[in-house]
This record gives structure tokens, sequence and C-alpha cells, in this order.
């Protein structure tokens, strides 16, 4: 056996966050020259029950084996359980915490290794209502030139870990591994624990009660930051304006054009006969 590549697999399942308890079974499998074998691993995150088969290969050319892909599936309860098989590339990929958020609904923000071309950075998340050949998920991509700033997204509401650098850093990093983040919520003078998940597609974060319920749009206004809640004042009085200047235009166009009308229909006539005397 290659203790080399044994090393190898066992840190790059421990990195991919599989822990560090799989190298006595990695061993044992290699031991038995299978040219391919499975490990099955069943673990719990936020109350769901989270499970993922990895797949291990052996090299057509050499003695050496390879980590490739995990199949991951989620029981969100109500009998609704989701799956999806992530490949590796060089040993890296999506993470098992990373899996279990997109197969959550979330976005995570990743580095992608193309076959061919250079690395890029990209949002991905799955699209649950299309599937592709190989009966997993559509995923979807939002590249840098889509426009979604994160930490701008955060800003809008009177989140308190961003008046800390550190705490910033921290909190946007956990949001673009796609997890549901904690957070203090600065309001009236008190503070509230609340949820953020980042949403790139629509350019914004959602936000969540303590409960986990989402906060629904009607609600979100007494959860902004004063900046933000003075941003949408100024929004909405030039908005008022552009109507009224809307409205006049529209009055003096509307009065020009009656003008024009005046002038353009014929006069009535009125007669030249004088009456006749009695």
């Amino acid at each position: 056996m290659n203790n080399e590549n044994l090393q190898y697999l066992a840190d790059n399942v421990k990195y991919m966050g599989f822990g560090e308890k799989s190298k006595v079974d990695i061993e044992k499998n290699i031991n038995s020259g299978k040219p391919d074998f499975q490990l099955h691993l069943k673990t719990e995150i936020n109350n769901k029950p989270f499970e993922t088969t990895l797949n291990f290969r052996k090299s057509n050319t050499s003695d050496l084996y390879f980590f490739n892909s995990y199949h991951a599936s989620l029981n969100k309860g109500s009998d609704e359980k989701v799956e999806q098989t992530f490949y590796l590339n060089k040993g890296k990929g999506v993470t098992a915490k990373e899996a279990f958020n997109l197969l959550d609904g979330r976005a995570v923000h990743k580095e992608l290794i193309p076959k061919e071309g250079q690395p890029y950075k990209a949002w991905i998340q799955l699209d649950t209502s299309v599937t592709n050949k190989d009966h997993n998920y559509e995923v979807k991509q939002f590249h840098e030139n889509y426009g979604y700033n994160l930490k701008e997204a955060v800003s809008k509401f009177a989140v308190k870990e961003m008046s800390d650098p550190e705490k910033e850093k921290a909190l946007l990093q956990s949001l673009q591994k796609g997890n549901l983040q904690s957070v203090t919520i600065e309001k009236d003078g008190n503070t509230i624990k609340m949820f953020i998940a980042a949403d790139p597609q629509y350019k914004k974060v959602n936000l969540y009660d303590a409960s986990l319920k989402p906060v629904v749009r009607e609600s979100l206004e007494q959860y902004q930051s004063t900046k933000q809640l003075v941003n949408n004042s100024v929004k909405q009085d030039t908005e008022n304006d552009k109507k009224k200047e809307v409205k006049q235009d529209s009055k003096v166009m509307k009065e020009k054009t009656e003008k024009k009308a005046d002038i353009l229909l014929p006069k009535k006539r009125e007669s030249n006969k004088k009456g006749l005397s009695l």
C-alpha cells in the first residue's frame, strides 16, 4: 500500500469537511485492492439528517486511489428529500457544509476551476426545478460582473456586527459559505437576535426571526439601518418629484394641445343679416 496516497486521501477527506475518522476505513479498502469503493457517512446539521456517500476509484495506470466525488442527501422534513452528486477537481470542490447549505436552498460563493481555462469566482445555487441527464439539479451561477455586493446588502439592515471590522469580516465569510448566520439587529435602543442569508440572485440578503421564520417584505423596513431609511426617504421624495414633473408636463402638454386645436378648428360664422323692423 502507498502510505503517501493513504495520507493524502485522509487529509483530502478531512479538508472537505467529512471528519478524521475515515482513515481506517480508507486503509482497509485500499488493502483489499478493490478498483473502487465507497464510504457512507451520516450526521445531523441544524436538526436535519444529512447523509453522504464518498466515492473512491483506483487509477487505471497506477496503484493510486482518488477521491473523485460524493453523493449528498438532505432530509428537510415533511417527506421532502433533496439529493445531489458533487464532483471534485484535483481534490477541491464543494465542502460537506457547503453541500448542506446548497441542498437547504442557499447560495455559496466559490472559486470554480473549469477543466480548461482560468479559475474564477462566482455564487452558485441549485435550481431544484430543473434536473440534467445525470439526475442532478442544474447549478445557477452569478459571476462577479452580475453586480451583487454582499457587504452593501447586509449594510441595509441595522446589523451590529458590521460596526466591528473583525466581526464584519467573519460575518461576510460565513455568508459566502452559504450559512444561515446569526446576527444582532439594533432597534429602538434594543438588540434583537435574528438570522440572515445571502441571496445573490435578487442582490439582497434574506432576514429571519429568532425562530428561523422568514421576515415578510412588508416588515423589513423596521430592521433597516438609519442610512438605508434615509436613502429610502430620499428615493421616495425623488420618485414623488418625478411624478409631479410628469403630471405638470402632462398638464402643460394638454394645454398646448388644446390651444393648438382651437387655432386649427374653423371659427363659427356669424350672420351679417340685419333684423327687419315691424
